[in-house]
């Protein structure tokens, strides 16, 4: 059954119809009552766009990746795509993905407000004085970041891990083991999360007064293999790190496979310390996980990111919502004291 017979068979407008099944305030409770009823009754299930253009809205959300981007590779971007994604489809919306040429980030949000083709936006890996904040907000677009810049003092919805208290726990573990040559294996430093890490490791390495040592430093794509190049270069030095801080899970593969190639034993010889987003295909689970890590579920940030930006849809006059979620510190078997 579609919203045309539904309405037909209830007597009243498709417009009436689709507001009370979206709990607008206008629509009376016994309205609201009876038309929910009849839609559990004949196993109506509401098509967004039909439900779109009789409220006004697009019943759709829109995600933008530059298309230089490894993003819609990254494990990370799937689990939160899929925690995002339930929720759009719990409330009747659709996912929109544009993918943005080198350059054009500019004009394809301009495009998709001109053409009203999405009802809000979430915005990924946000950078260091990101421009996009500004640009929708001069577009009246609605929109959640996942991460934030606090380079940007202007008022907008963020959802964010505390990546600098993680890392700065992480790292203390490192120091109270004994470690003093710890390497930050991270991510592009213009980007706030990897930024964040980077002070969080270095507030850890100043509290135990161990002076910053900029060739046990990387940053670039948090990919297996650079995980391994960057670890194995670290290995060949003459004094090589005793422990590995390591922004993600697949990083740090890269980071174990270097370890192991150079005849040496994770957790007794190098400690490790992973960023643990739970990802369903690679988990670092079980009474005693693989790697120590500082955890926190990309899916849930997900979930919670779209319940955000819907809230903000559904009633744009109430304050703009931020939260910022805590990661677990997970004791595994990658860790130890420092032995030489």
């Amino acid at each position: 059954m579609n919203l045309k017979q539904l309405s037909q068979q209830l007597g009243l407008s498709q417009t009436t119809v689709s507001r009370a099944l979206n709990n607008y305030p206008e629509v009376s409770e016994q309205t609201r009552e009876r038309v929910k009823s009849a839609a559990i009754k004949f196993n109506y299930r509401p098509n967004a766009r039909a439900t779109g253009l009789a409220t006004g809205r697009a019943r759709a959300i829109g995600h933008v990746i530059p298309m230089n981007s490894t993003e819609v590779l990254n494990p990370i971007f799937a689990e939160f795509i899929a925690g995002a994604s339930r929720t759009y489809s719990k409330h009747g919306y659709e996912l929109l993905l544009t993918m943005a040429a080198t350059g054009t980030e500019d004009s394809v949000y301009r495009q998709i407000a001109s053409r009203q083709s999405v009802d809000g936006i979430i915005v990924h890996g946000p950078r260091i004085d990101d421009p996009r904040i500004s640009l929708l907000q001069e577009l009246r677009l609605p929109f959640v970041i996942h991460g934030r810049d606090t380079a940007n003092t202007s008022e907008y919805a963020w959802i964010d891990i505390n990546n600098r208290r993680a890392f700065f726990q992480a790292t203390k573990l490192l120091t109270d083991l004994g470690h003093r040559d710890i390497a930050l294996i991270n991510g592009e430093e213009t980007m706030t999360f990897a930024s964040r890490r980077r002070i969080g490791y270095e507030d850890a390495l100043q509290l135990a007064n161990i002076p910053l040592n900029r060739q046990l430093l990387f940053e670039g794509d948090l990919t297996e293999e650079n995980g391994y190049l960057a670890a194995s270069a670290l290995l060949g030095l003459t004094k090589y790190p005793t422990a590995f801080l390591v922004s993600s899970y697949m990083g740090a593969l890269g980071v174990r496979r270097a370890i192991h190639s150079a005849g040496l034993n994770m957790g007794s010889d190098i400690s490790v310390i992973i960023h643990d987003d739970e990802l369903s295909y690679f988990h670092n689970s079980g009474d005693i996980p693989q790697f120590t890590a500082t955890r926190s579920s990309v899916r849930e940030a997900g979930t919670l990111a779209a319940e955000m930006l819907l809230a903000i849809i559904d009633n744009p006059s109430a304050p703009l919502p931020n939260r910022l979620l805590e990661a677990n510190l997970i004791i595994g078997e990658s860790t130890g004291p420092k032995k030489r």
